[in-house]
Parts: structure tokens; C-alpha cells; sequence
């Protein structure tokens, strides 16, 4: 199994609008719609006040994920995606450790996210990465079947 390497990005570089895109198609086909009309800006994930990463395996993109503030002390979970033929290989883990790690580095104490319920394989990785429900929040809040999760860092 090739090494899965963690790469900083611009949230408006190629590479991670491609997987951008391949993530709001997969909520879109779960979903419906776009897939998640969450206003989100390319500003939003620059260091210090936020980041994205693109997960390599084998020298091909094949998932992403990224925060940006959310209040001083915390950090907001967006655009986590791996490429369904890359899932199973702890791409998704791998991305969420560096996601943190780059939170952390940059003063967060708490990471929160939001999620749909169509995405079962989402929720056991966040829980099982010590991730637990908190009161629904964002954008989609008040949306049927969102469920919000967050986790001291």
C-alpha cells in the first residue's frame, strides 16, 4: 500500500476545487440539490485563521479537508472527501489527524462539524475519532437530518 501524503493547498487552487467539486457531487447524488449551498469562501482557509489540506496517495489527489475559525478558540470541519476508490485506506483519518494537528498548531481548542444523516460511513469515523453530538449549529441548523458533532482538541 502506497503512503498517504498530506499536502497544504489554496482552497481555490485546481487541485482541491476538483475535489471540491467530487464532494459536493457525492451530497448531491445522497442529498439532492448541489449537494450543500453553505456560503464558503477560498479566504476563509489561509493560515493563521484556517486551512486545507489534499491527501496524495501514490502522486494522485484522491481526498481533502479543511478548517476555518469558527470564534476565536475554535475551528469549523468543511469539504472532507476522499474518492470512493481510494475509501478503506484511512485517507478520511488521515486528513482529519493533519486537519486538527494544523487547528491546534494554530491556537484551536475545539473542532466542530457539520454532517448529514446519508452519510453513516462519516458519522462512525467521526465518533470513533472522539467526535460527539452537539447542538446543531451553521448553515443547515434547523435542516432535516443534519447532526452536528464537535471534540476538544
Amino acid at each position: 500500500m502506497s503512503e498517504i501524503e498530506i499536502r497544504l493547498a489554496r482552497f481555490d487552487a485546481p487541485v482541491a476545487q476538483q475535489l471540491i467539486r467530487d464532494a459536493l457531487a457525492d451530497l448531491g447524488a445522497r442529498y439532492g440539490g448541489t449537494g450543500d449551498d453553505t456560503p464558503v469562501a477560498a479566504t476563509e482557509f489561509e493560515p493563521p485563521d484556517g486551512a486545507f489540506l489534499i491527501a496524495y496517495l501514490g502522486g494522485e489527489p484522491v481526498g481533502c479537508g479543511g478548517w476555518r475559525a469558527h470564534g476565536p478558540d475554535t475551528a469549523e470541519l468543511k469539504r472532507m472527501y476522499t474518492a470512493p476508490a481510494a475509501r478503506g485506506r484511512g485517507v478520511a483519518r488521515t486528513v482529519l489527524a493533519a486537519v486538527e494537528r494544523s487547528a491546534r498548531e494554530q491556537g484551536r481548542k475545539r473542532m466542530i462539524l457539520e454532517c448529514g444523516d446519508r452519510q453513516p460511513e462519516a458519522i462512525a469515523m467521526y465518533t470513533s475519532a472522539g467526535y460527539d453530538r452537539i447542538p446543531n449549529f451553521g448553515f443547515y441548523k434547523d435542516a432535516e437530518g443534519c447532526v452536528s458533532f464537535g471534540r476538544v482538541l
